[in-house]
């Protein structure tokens, strides 16, 4: 019989679910101590966000296959670690979706009539109406930054408060932003018009501090900001002098970039921010929600069937992993590619499949490309939930497959916002032989500039004589050509970032029509 650990106060129904098919030990507190010195008894570990799953738990959980997250975020798991173990880590993507909706509109009405400021001065005996005048959400500009579920939610809720709703999503069409009611707009805009600001974004490298006082000093002055993600994403120290300096009107801050949020912190000494203590999840219904979810997944994991809310890597069958294995990174990049060539949201992504790679099941292959693209703006996606975010955020993926090829023995090509990249196998190595028409021989393991140029004597060095007084080396460099007459595209593989003023100074030249950087070096 295989042994289930539930720690950090898991609901029971889940529990009850769990011991209908194994024995199931429950730890609602239990130390990191504790923890490693149990863990190694265990076939599955559940877990809300008090627990840390860190390399060292991974390392003593011998006999681990599963690891469930009661909850979304699984920043307490080390998901790589497990992963390299073979260990499955799943989460509840959907059970307190609404809960974290209505706790950031409670948080938005809060902050506008004061509600926790009146209250405390009432539950004092004091009597002050004048103190506490508020503001009204009819009529005034919402934006919301991320439109996944719990952004959409919040969205649907604010029209029917006659809010106007603005938003900012890197992968958001303008079909599906239609669909919800709200309008796509650039994030500085988006700072610019907004009367209240709400973040649904995960965190990472590129969402952390993304609000910070240079972004507050373009808000307008009576701005609110609520954050219900994730900490982190607005710098609390920023918000605080602004807050102080009121650069800005008030906040509603439920998470932090740590927690607990330290006692010493200056939000906690101001009367134009509400505190809450991480609570977007904490409803019963929602906890039940996650509950029941995963004990579902351990019940299929454990029992050798798939499971949906898997965050990390599937299994793959051996003899299916080594015909694609290297065709998934090649998939990849030409996914990163076509996200760098597009210049507006992608929405519809085709993926072409030819030859004998045709035959067996190359879904994973379409799901590759996703990957890619996600990956240009997202951490964390993976070939697991790289559909399920598309899906989210309106692109919508067609999969052509054919026996027939022409040149080689296989072809992936990707098509999306008029961009076409086809890429290959040398050996086990891939390879990027056509963009938009032009033949190439390109190596997609590094970083590329694809520039498109007028086909004439010296572009070539002048491009490379200005990337040379800036330092950056060229390893490589292929020019392909194209039916178009006196149009070539020179592609560059660099060693070195390339900053945004080259690129710039680059684009300027006469000849070149437009640059693309690429960069492949995280990719995996």
């Amino acid at each position: 019989m295989f042994h289930i650990l539930a720690a950090d106060g898991i609901a029971n129904e889940g529990i009850e679910l769990l011991k209908e098919n194994f024995d199931v030990q429950v730890r609602d507190k239990i130390s990191h101590e504790e923890l490693l010195e149990i863990i190694p008894t265990f076939d599955a570990l559940i877990v809300r966000s008090a627990s840390k799953v860190t390399a060292d738990v991974l390392e003593r959980g011998v006999n681990l296959k599963i690891i469930g997250r009661a909850g979304v975020g699984v920043d307490n798991i080390d998901v790589p670690a497990a992963t390299a173990r073979g260990i499955i880590v799943i989460n509840s993507p959907d059970g307190n979706t609404i809960a974290a909706t209505e706790h950031t509109f409670a948080m938005m009405l809060a902050v506008s009539r004061n509600i926790p400021q009146a209250n405390q001065v009432m539950h004092a005996g004091g009597w002050d109406r004048k103190k506490f005048v508020g503001v009204e959400l009819r009529n005034k500009t919402l934006g919301i930054i991320g439109l996944g579920k719990i952004g959409a939610g919040v969205a649907k809720r604010a029209q029917s408060f006659d809010m106007n709703v603005i938003a900012y999503d890197p992968f958001v069409s303008e079909e599906r932003a239609k669909s919800l009611g709200v309008k796509l707009t650039e994030l500085n805009e988006l700072f610019a018009t907004s009367d209240y600001i709400t973040v649904h974004m995960p965190l990472t490298n590129k969402t952390r501090d993304m609000i910070a006082l240079p972004q507050m000093k373009t808000m307008k002055p009576t701005v609110r900001l609520i954050n219900c993600a994730r900490g982190g994403i607005i710098n609390e120290k920023n918000l605080a002098t602004a807050l102080t300096e009121k650069i800005i009107a008030g906040a509603a801050i439920d998470v932090f970039d740590g927690e607990p949020l330290a006692e010493d912190s200056p939000l906690r000494n101001l009367p134009n921010v509400i505190l809450t203590p991480h609570l977007g999840a904490s409803t019963v219904e929602a906890q039940i929600g996650v509950s029941v979810d995963v004990a579902k997944g351990i019940i299929d994991a454990l029992n050798n069937r798939p499971v949906a809310t898997a965050v990390n890597l599937p299994h793959i069958p051996s003899h299916v992993l080594e015909k694609l294995a290297p065709y998934l990174d090649l998939a990849e990049r030409l996914g990163r590619t076509i996200m760098g060539l597009s210049r507006e949201p992608i929405s519809n992504v085709q993926v072409k499949i030819n030859g004998t790679i045709a035959d067996v099941n190359s879904s994973f292959i379409s799901t590759a490309v996703l990957k890619g693209i996600l990956s240009a703006a997202l951490d964390n996606v993976n070939l697991v939930n790289a559909n399920l975010l598309a899906t989210e955020r309106g692109i919508h993926l067609s999969e052509v497959k054919s026996s027939s090829t022409r040149d080689f023995a296989n072809l992936v090509t990707v098509s999306a916002n008029k961009n076409v990249v086809t890429g290959t196998l040398f050996g086990n190595e891939g390879r990027i032989v056509e963009i938009n028409n032009f033949r190439v021989d390109v190596d997609p393991h590094a970083r590329i500039l694809i520039c498109p140029h007028i086909n004439r004597p010296g572009v070539i060095g002048m491009v490379g004589t200005l990337l040379a007084k800036h330092k950056i080396n060229i390893s490589g460099m292929n020019v392909g050509k194209t039916a178009i007459e006196g149009t070539s595209l020179m592609v560059l593989t660099v060693d070195n970032p390339i900053p945004q003023e080259v690129l710039h100074e680059m684009k300027t030249l006469d000849p070149i029509f437009d640059v693309t950087p690429v960069a492949y070096e995280d990719a995996r």
